[in-house]
């Protein structure tokens, strides 16, 4: 997967200065705010990285979402407007606060689409939380005007689009607050890992007491800080940091590679007229993780993925049938299933999703195959997988 395939010197280095320091055996965590730790020196980076004035490393994607929004006040019975296509996360997320997943269609973009966000607002939204799925991202400025409109904080959920830019701007920079995830199958990883951003003092501080148990961080002995409010654990580990910061000195080189072999595949499948790529929003440039494009139909596009998976072109997805990324199968959400029992608040809220018709967000994603775009590719075993890749969709077309 796209980071993980170039681990080299710089993340072994990385990872021997922390268990040369002693750091994990004496402390196991970056609980302590003072002090140069990797943890400190990952947030610092991607500070500067995405033009960021604060950034709180977190244990995950999904951790980061939960303390951005929990740094921010997000709670029981407050309803977050999110896009039907995104990974499960996104809504478990905001169930864990008690608030309220409000899913609303996408269009061309694969992301939320502002007209059904606009539709959506109740007197109980505070949140819309685009989903920049597969390396691209939603209208931000279409977006941000709906927001201020209705005093609405925008969350951003970079998770699977960090090195991509929005009018110049890095995504997750732009809303009020930016979540990224680096998982192992992310364009950069730790392992396991991610980070909260933003540009609001209040925000960051409550995300870093959030996630370390309430602690203030003021002082050095740890035993002795003050519980501003009620805190868990999502901390990020020194040695999942170390890998980071080595990571994230290659984002450039990874985004390069990725846009190469992208490249290659997408000049390849333009020259057939009945595929229609995927559209960026004016002033967007993608992190060419993904290939996004639709076929004429549902049912071509169900047969194109068998074609190419048949002739050996693996990484190809077809999300509309996916248990992880697409509303049809979260039957977890829509079935209300839980190991405890749901916030009242929920309960009485949540919308009756077995029933809601999001024909508009079926009518994309049934046409829509996304092909993974790997760092590991040569040249030339780009420009064979795109020979196959136009003699499989020919041969359904």
């Amino acid at each position: 997967m796209p980071g993980f395939e170039l681990f080299g010197d710089k993340e072994r280095k990385e990872v021997q200065d922390v268990m040369d320091s002693g750091v994990l055996m004496r402390y196991g965590f970056d609980g302590m705010r003072n002090g140069h730790w990797k943890t400190k020196e990952l947030e610092a980076n991607l500070s500067k990285r995405m033009q960021s004035k604060y950034t709180h490393a977190v244990s995950s994607g999904t951790a980061a979402l939960t303390v951005a929004l929990a740094s921010a006040g997000i709670g029981a019975g407050d309803e977050v407007i999110m896009p039907t296509f995104t990974f499960v996360a996104s809504f478990e997320s905001i169930l864990a606060l008690g608030a309220v997943p409000i899913l609303v269609d996408i269009d061309d973009t694969l992301t939320l689409k502002p007209e059904a966000v606009e539709k959506a607002i109740t007197p109980k939204t505070k949140v819309v939380m685009p989903v920049h799925m597969c390396g691209s991202m939603a209208n931000l400025d279409a977006l941000q005007a709906i927001c201020d409109k209705h005093g609405l904080l925008l969350l951003e959920d970079a998770c699977q689009a960090i090195g991509g830019t929005y009018n110049g701007k890095p995504l997750g920079s732009i809303g009020d607050l930016g979540c990224f995830s680096f998982d192992y199958v992310k364009t950069i990883t730790c392992g396991e890992g991610g980070a909260v951003i933003t540009d609001n003092k209040n925000y960051y501080e409550n995300a870093h007491k959030y996630s370390d148990h309430g602690h203030d961080h003021v002082g050095n002995n740890r035993g002795a800080e003050e519980h501003p409010f009620l805190g868990y654990n999502f901390r990020i580990s020194e040695m999942n940091a170390a890998v980071g910061v080595a990571q994230l000195a290659r984002l450039d080189e990874f985004v390069g590679i990725q846009k190469r072999n992208y490249t290659i595949l997408r000049e390849a499948l333009s020259t057939i007229s009945e595929i229609v790529f995927r559209t960026v929003p004016d002033g967007g440039e993608e992190n060419y993780s993904f290939l996004n494009f639709f076929l004429p139909s549902g049912d071509f596009a169900q047969k194109t993925h068998q074609a190419l998976s048949e002739v050996g072109v693996d990484g190809c997805f077809y999300w509309y049938n996916n248990n992880w990324h697409y509303y049809k199968k979260w039957e977890h959400l829509t079935e209300m299933k839980s190991l405890g029992r749901l916030p009242k608040d929920v309960q009485e809220s949540l919308p009756d999703y077995s029933k809601a018709d999001f024909s508009e967000s079926d009518k994309w994603m049934s046409r829509n195959i996304s092909c993974l775009i790997k760092l590991g590719w040569s040249e030339e075993e780009v420009t064979d997988r795109a020979s196959k890749m136009v003699e499989a969709i020919k041969s359904v077309l």
